[in-house]
């Protein structure tokens, strides 16, 4: 586990998925990348905040990802806005889409980062919170900072 972490590289994380929704489970996907998208996402000009992803025809596509265009570049930049393609197991597709399509459940994408050279997005299979969700998880959080300012503190005295 640690060497894999020292061959990744973390472009872009979407912190408001893990607030909106209830995550399941984690896929790794490769991205279909052209031009200069790449060197732009080597400079981390990458925005997945408004980002989902969708099944079509057997495929992942990812909707609203912004890689802006390499400053560098030329002709050979591309549309920010583009849809682009995933590459995950034909064998996790069919999975994905068979829950998404009963379960209720949505994709989205967590994370954009280079593993061993290759952009990689995480994507997550999610339930959508309710606002008393997100209350009670906001409030788990200022609990466990509070706890810990209170220990914090009896350690200095």
């Amino acid at each position: 586990m640690a060497n894999e972490k020292e061959h990744t590289k973390l472009i872009a994380n979407n912190k408001k998925a893990f607030h909106d929704y209830f995550i399941e489970e984690q896929y790794e996907c490769g991205i279909v990348l052209v031009g200069t998208e790449v060197k732009s996402l080597r400079l981390g000009k990458c925005s997945i905040k408004e980002a989902w992803v969708r099944i079509e025809k057997g495929e992942l596509w990812i909707m609203g990802m912004n890689i802006s265009p390499y400053e560098k570049g030329n002709i050979f930049n591309v549309d920010p806005m583009r849809v682009r393609k995933l590459l995950c197991h034909r064998s996790e597709i069919n999975k994905l889409d068979g829950r998404v399509a009963k379960e209720g459940y949505t994709l989205v994408p967590l994370e954009v980062y280079f593993s061993k050279g290759r952009a990689k997005v995480r994507i997550g299979l999610a339930k959508g919170k309710k606002l008393y969700d997100k209350r009670e998880t906001i409030a788990k959080k200022d609990r466990a900072r509070e706890a810990e300012r209170d220990f914090k503190v009896r350690i200095k005295q």
